[in-house]
């Protein structure tokens, strides 16, 4: 039933059943699959499946697609009476008999869900910089770099895959942190860049962008390249990156504009086909950060696939800093 159509009744209905409101305790807390959310609830998929299509008929879902896989969340901003129902129920959840089971459950999904991710780039550390191809001009890079910081003090590359951002740090900072969640990634960028050091202090810590092996307030500025379309959450970075960074510390991001290269899912674990600017200024204001800046850059990314695709997709910077007080 269209959610214009859904009355006092068929709204309690809908929040009426114990198994629905697991699937939307879930749900609420990450993006999964059916068949994660059929793992984490300890059920068959066919009875979740059930459930989740009376809740895609009532539009309290958001799907998106990943090849042949659909990842499921809820709907954002329901002003209606499901939404407004929902409210009122949300706070409630942590009082579901089978919420700690759930929970439990569900860390060990994800867990599972990371360490893949992980092996995926581990394979491909060796091929990382033939498949992701070049830039252009190389200008993206530049631009992120110089609204970086003043040289000196401690810095963070996130996400550093193989070492393409901080490359030019080399020398020009005291101290410089490279992190990534894939062992392999950290090896390469560790055989590249240790022998061209220059003075600067190099350190590699694996680990999740999403948790960080940074201490509070560590940095002093940091930089992302390419890494936020690859998280299945965004703003879950930027608020470890803001944790990181010392006050008056800046942090710059460097991605890609939404285009269709579909390919690059697969090919290079790409969880969104870009991020729309506007999203990412408000993950970072949700963040905390303030002087929030977005500037277009005159350079074009350039993967390719190991199958022949190319993409040629545009870039753009955005920049904040974490509050002197």
């Amino acid at each position: 039933m269209p959610v214009a159509e859904l009355d006092l009744t068929a709204a309690l209905k809908l929040f009426g059943d114990p198994t629905r409101l697991r699937i939307l305790a879930l749900l609420g807390t990450s993006e999964l699959t059916v068949g994660e959310l059929a793992r984490a609830l300890d059920l068959s998929q066919s009875r979740v499946s059930n459930h989740l299509r009376l809740l895609r008929e009532a539009d309290v879902l958001a799907e998106r697609h990943r090849g042949t896989s659909c990842h499921l969340r809820l709907a954002a901003g329901r002003e209606d009476l499901v939404g407004r129902l929902w409210q009122g129920i949300d706070s409630e959840l942590e009082h579901l008999p089978e919420r700690a089971s759930d929970q439990a459950r569900l860390a060990r999904v994800l867990a599972a869900r990371q360490a893949g991710e992980a092996a995926f780039f581990d394979r491909l550390a060796g091929e990382w910089d033939n498949r992701i191809g070049d830039f252009t001009t190389g200008m993206g890079r530049s631009r992120a770099l110089l609204q970086l910081f003043e040289p000196a003090g401690t810095f963070a590359d996130i996400g550093c895959g193989t070492g393409y951002m901080a490359r030019p740090l080399l020398g020009q900072v005291e101290r410089l942190i490279l992190v990534d969640a894939s062992a392999g990634m950290l090896d390469e960028a560790r055989t590249r860049l240790s022998a061209e050091a220059r003075g600067t202090t190099l350190e590699f810590r694996q680990g999740s962008s999403t948790e960080l092996p940074i201490g509070d307030g560590e940095l002093d500025g940091l930089v992302a390249g390419l890494l936020l379309h690859h998280l299945e959450e965004p703003g879950t970075a930027l608020r470890e990156m803001f944790r990181c960074l010392a006050p008056g510390g800046r942090a710059v991001v460097l991605e890609l504009s939404p285009h269709n290269e579909s390919w690059m899912h697969a090919e290079l674990g790409d969880r969104h086909l870009g991020l729309e600017p506007r999203d990412v200024l408000a993950a970072f204001e949700r963040a905390g950060f303030v002087d929030i800046s977005l500037d277009a850059v005159d350079d074009r990314y350039r993967p390719s696939a190991s199958t022949g695709e190319a993409g040629d997709l545009s870039l753009f910077v955005v920049r904040g800093t974490r509050p002197a007080n």
